[in-house]
């Protein structure tokens, strides 16, 4: 990700409807999991460290970074074990295996995508959690992608294939921001015709709305919450997966 995205980042996700939605959705998906009390959590790619006191509520936290300026700033929230790393080939924290590893929008960041999330299952305890979210559908590619360096947004069935691939058997996956669906990928899709008929220049989309706006998002972003994951969106702009290394794989390999 570009620099600047990192310090806008760091700067908004604590409060930012988006963040906190996802942190709400999040924390009710891992209360369903059979965690024990104290877990041991590698977040990879935690970016600034938005989510690492919501997941130090699970357990011990664990993170990995590679970008320099990002991993300073989530060192700095002093939560948890913060370092410099990268996927597929370049995670510490060797001798450590996980009851839990988070890869929250970051899959979506890398060339080789299949190989960081098997480099990721061969570090989870053979009863261990995988709990990943990526941007969905290609078809909404934008500026917004561009920004963030993104490689690719994936389909429900390109996930999927993506974790199988890896040695991971898939408890579910599922669609979420699903309510304000309609809203964004309209407003997407408009861009986008402007941004190629008349060279518009598509604003960046994260940053922080007035005060009433950001409570009404964060308010139906997070009530999603109450669905996840009993029940599945039919569609959404993003996915969450849950997946577990797959029985075959017991054996490390």
């Amino acid at each position: 990700m570009d620099p600047k995205a990192y310090e806008q980042m760091a700067k908004l996700e604590d409060e930012h409807w988006w963040f906190v939605g996802r942190r709400h959705i999040l924390c009710r998906v891992l209360e369903t999991l059979n965690l024990p009390a104290s877990a041991q959590i590698l977040e990879a790619g935690c970016g600034s460290g938005g989510n690492l006191k919501m997941l130090s509520r699970f357990g011990k936290v664990w993170a990995i970074e590679k970008s320099e300026l990002a991993h300073a700033i989530a060192q700095a929230r002093g939560i948890g074990t913060v370092e410099q790393g990268e996927l597929p080939e370049g995670i510490p924290f060797e001798n450590q295996r996980f009851d839990l590893i988070a890869l929250l929008d970051v899959l979506e960041h890398l060339e080789q995508d299949q190989e960081a999330v098997k480099a990721l299952r061969s570090r989870l305890i053979l009863t261990g959690y995988l709990v990943i979210t990526v941007p969905a559908y290609p078809w909404l590619w934008s500026a917004h992608d561009e920004l963030n360096h993104h490689k690719r947004r994936y389909t429900y069935r390109q996930l999927l294939a993506v974790l199988n691939a890896s040695g991971l058997e898939v408890d579910f996956v599922c669609y979420f921001n699903s309510f304000l669906f309609p809203l964004i990928a309209g407003i997407r899709i408009m861009q986008g015709l402007l941004r190629k008929a008349f060279h518009f220049q598509e604003a960046d989309d994260l940053k922080m709305p007035p005060l009433w706006l950001n409570q009404l998002l964060t308010h139906l972003f997070a009530s999603e919450a109450c669905l996840i994951p009993k029940f599945s969106p039919p569609f959404g702009l993003s996915l969450l997966a849950v997946a577990r290394p797959a029985r075959m794989n017991l054996v490390e390999d």
